[in-house]
């Protein structure tokens, strides 16, 4: 790359930021990498289920998914991208993981996240139209066990769209706490409005923020909430910036820490659950890359990310 182009795209980036996160010194906040990897058909139900998964028992006696396979996230992205008893319709190609680096810290008043993250050169599986690459972070605030214990996979059932007993159907994320009840295929009834609104008022769902990405654009910002299904909110409260270096994102989530609505407060002295997933190559629905369950504290703790005020 030329000295020319480099200054002109090192100069395009910074204007894709804010002032308020450029105010940021992110050289003083400290990153720890993440590794996203493959997850295929995985289920919450073969989470639970002995003779799909040999940590079953495990799981089902109280043992995190991080407790047992960190550490294992990159050799089974590797097995999982291309084992057809797990994933049927393998992309030729397509990398087993990609690793992200991710910083927290808060000013105060809203809390950021930021996340590097270079998928590579990805095959183009085309089933997004719209969007390139889609990068999103999922938020528990202990209202979830389910999601404290196994992050993503609480909201991963076998009768989503693409899984193994999802049909023609168009079903979407959702918690188990939604449905009437749940067999080795999933939960199909959901239950009464009133339920729901009660475990709402409780604050018994996920919150999530997404930035959908395409070179050469401005990032488009989307929250919402994970319960019955993903309800994504008409006026997001969350703000995206996102920079883009090759093949590599620079990410920049941030919101209010307290927000108001179906939106998680952070505070000081808490303890959160987060989950990061990643489409790229025009991917969709279940063709993503996904963390394990990881923990975010606010100033202070042993959470693997620590949002410390600067």
């Amino acid at each position: 790359m030329s000295s020319g182009i480099l200054k002109f795209a090192c100069a395009s980036a910074a204007l894709l930021f804010s002032s308020e996160a450029q105010a940021l010194d992110w050289n003083k906040v400290t990153g720890k990498d993440v590794v996203l990897f493959y997850p295929a058909q995985m289920s919450w139900e073969m989470l639970l289920t002995q003779s799909d998964h040999s940590g079953a028992g495990k799981f089902r006696e109280g043992k995190n998914c991080a407790g047992c396979h960190e550490g294992e996230e990159k050799a089974s992205g590797k097995l999982l991208v291309n084992d057809k008893s797990t994933e049927p319709t393998p992309i030729a190609g397509k990398p087993g993981f990609v690793m992200a680096n991710v910083r927290t810290a808060h000013d105060g008043e809203r809390i950021y996240v930021r996340v590097e993250v270079d998928p590579g050169q990805q095959p183009d599986v085309g089933m997004d139209k719209d969007f390139a690459s889609k990068l999103a972070v999922m938020i528990d605030d202990g209202k979830v066990p389910e999601a404290t214990r196994a992050g993503c996979w609480a909201t991963c059932h076998d009768n989503l769209t693409r899984m193994p007993s999802g049909g023609a159907g168009e079903t979407q994320k959702y918690l188990s706490r939604s449905r009437v009840s749940l067999s080795r295929k999933g939960g199909a009834e959901i239950k009464p409005a009133a339920d729901l609104d009660k475990i709402r008022a409780e604050g018994g769902y996920l919150e999530y923020w997404q930035a959908r990405l395409n070179p050469g654009k401005a990032a488009v910002a989307v929250d919402g909430t994970i319960l019955e299904r993903r309800a994504e909110n008409a006026a997001p409260a969350v703000s995206v910036e996102a920079a883009e270096n090759g093949t590599k994102w620079t990410v920049i989530f941030s919101r209010k820490m307290t927000a108001g609505g179906l939106h998680k407060d952070f505070a000081a002295g808490k303890t959160y659950t987060i989950g990061i997933s990643l489409h790229a190559g025009h991917a969709a629905q279940r063709f993503h890359y996904v963390s394990l369950e990881k923990t975010l504290s606010i100033d202070s703790g042993k959470a693997d990310f620590v949002a410390a005020r600067h």
